[in-house]
């Protein structure tokens, strides 16, 4: 790969992604390892360039130290991304160098640099958005059943419903992946916010007077590609099909959510307790209480569940909702034990606006939330204000939550 001339240099990548992607299993967790080992930076090179920056402070002398401390398998992969084909499989090797990461730590140093390189390449400033609609091609049709995440899409009709003209689907794509979805948003359009999934979903529901909408609510943003996990991609997604709809619907003066809240379960049957020292005194002294009354729920099997809080008492109801609205108020962003879609839309600057009671009945919502949903408002006007706020350990959050607490 190191043949002069560029025909050469693409011919080279070419066969060895060919024989990459020959390689078995343990083959390649062998190849990550050589990564790991003989393509990392000359440690005395990086020693001696930092020395001499240190005692000149020399813009070349600065070079010199940025070339030594780059490891050579950055080189090799942005080779290997020449080829036809290159890309997707950079994107093929890192999933799986991620999924072997689970039990060898040390290839640590080598995600970092396939995560560095593919944040380049993956900029948004090189994605096209584009708006899915039921005369996509199937192939990407198909791709959006496949790979919707949040609510599983039960065939055709129900993807056609996803697509209706009160609908709205935008994906990401790349130049080098023309054919394939990077992630994408659905949206609905409608006159309130929304206070359950259901009501979204029902294939029976559509209001034709599209243009009357007021709130375009984001109910679910699924990633298509593995590989590009931790690359930032859905918070300009959001943010730039904001800007689409307001020109299309010049009308609408709300953008939200309706998101799942997958921690809380977890959150409630570890304790609660724990994690309301963040919140104000006397909100953190109603939380014990609150796990008191909601901890029956916990143990009911998913059969009995949706039952269970069908029927439960206003006080259970009230319990439930405060847990959740101290839950999603003590993220933080440096925090794992943070919500992962709380932290991704109070990252993107939204205001945490409502908790939802049975909100999502379906097996999934009753398991992992109890049925809770939330609303994340998105204001184009305090987006920036909201995310500094949480990167300083504040969540924004309307009266109508902090009432709760």
């Amino acid at each position: 790969m190191s043949e002069r001339g560029e025909a050469n240099s693409v011919k080279f990548a070419g066969m060895a992604i060919t024989q990459y992607r020959a390689l078995t299993k343990d083959a390649r967790a062998a190849f990550f390892g050589m990564l790991a080992e003989e393509f990392a930076p000359d440690p005395a090179s990086v020693v001696e360039s930092a020395q001499r920056y240190a005692a000149t402070r020399s813009a070349e002398s600065l070079i010199d130290l940025l070339h030594a401390t780059e490891p050579p398998r950055q080189e090799l992969l942005r080779r290997l991304n020449r080829a036809p084909g290159g890309t997707a499989m950079i994107l093929e090797m890192r999933r799986e160098l991620l999924d072997e990461m689970k039990s060898k730590p040390q290839l640590a140093a080598v995600e970092a640099d396939l995560h560095h390189l593919l944040s380049s390449w993956f900029n948004p400033g090189f994605l096209r958005l584009e708006r899915v609609d039921w005369s996509s091609p199937a192939k990407l049709l198909e791709q959006i059943i496949r790979h919707e995440a949040v609510h599983e899409i039960q065939g055709w009709n129900d993807l056609r419903r996803r697509l209706d003209p009160d609908r709205r689907c935008f994906a990401f794509f790349h130049p080098a992946l023309p054919h394939d979805p990077l992630i994408f948003v659905e949206v609905a359009l409608t006159q309130e916010m929304p206070a359950a999934i259901g009501p979204l979903l029902d294939s029976g529901n559509v209001d034709a007077d599209v243009a009357k909408a007021r709130y375009a609510v984001f109910y679910s943003i699924s990633n298509c590609q593995p590989g590009l996990r931790g690359v930032s991609l859905g918070n300009f997604l959001i943010k730039q099909v904001c800007e689409v709809l307001k020109q299309e619907f010049p009308r609408l003066t709300r953008f939200c959510t309706l998101s799942p809240i997958p921690g809380f379960v977890p959150w409630l049957t570890r304790g609660a307790e724990c994690d309301a020292a963040r919140l104000p005194q006397g909100a953190a002294d109603r939380v014990g209480p609150a796990l008191a009354a909601a901890r029956p729920l916990l143990g009911d099997n998913a059969s009995n569940l949706g039952a269970a809080i069908e029927r439960v008492s206003p006080t259970v109801r009230q319990a439930l909702l405060r847990l959740g609205a101290a839950y999603l108020c003590g993220s933080r962003d440096n925090d794992p034990a943070t919500d992962p879609v709380a932290k991704f839309h109070l990252n993107n600057g939204a205001q945490l606006a409502r908790l939802n009671f049975r909100a999502n009945t379906g097996e999934r919502g009753l398991r992992e939330s109890l049925g809770l949903m939330v609303n994340y408002l998105y204001d184009l006007r305090e987006i920036e204000r909201n995310h500094e706020a949480f990167v300083r350990g504040r969540v924004a959050a309307a009266r109508e939550v902090i009432a709760l607490l």
